[in-house]
């Protein structure tokens, strides 16, 4: 009798729905990240080169304060009918571009962020103020 395939609850294989992810790969230097969006094969990963690249991140701002992120849309929509499947980070990036929704972490990290602010905020009023009466 042949012997059956183990179902994939029982954690002996891993078994991958979609073929093609679309994901970070960091390049750049130490302390000078730079990524590229690229689309990959999942199974095949660590023995073929990425099958192309849709975009480009710069993590750290400019001058003006800006992050910079391109995308190719055209290319991202086709692979996504493909059935290629979106990493969060990149899924983060395409949701603040518009093309994708909006994950309701990212409102919950500003939120935070917006509270930090103002309460550094306040205490430079409070220390500023302390520092004029004396």
């Amino acid at each position: 009798m042949p012997r059956l395939p183990l179902h994939p609850s029982s954690g002996t294989s891993i078994i991958t729905p979609f073929a093609k992810a679309i994901r970070f790969v960091r390049y750049g230097c130490t302390n000078r990240p730079f990524y590229h969006i690229i689309v990959i094969d999942v199974k095949k990963r660590h023995k073929k080169p990425p099958i192309e690249q849709v975009g480009t991140y710069d993590p750290i701002p400019n001058i003006y304060n800006e992050k910079l992120v391109s995308f190719n849309f055209e290319r991202i929509q086709y692979w996504l009918t493909k059935g290629a499947q979106v990493s969060k980070p990149v899924a983060d990036l395409l949701g603040l571009a518009g093309f994708l929704p909006v994950h309701p972490k990212t409102y919950m990290r500003a939120w935070r962020n917006r509270i930090i602010i103002k309460e550094s905020a306040k205490e430079n009023i409070f220390q500023e103020q302390a520092a004029s009466k004396n």
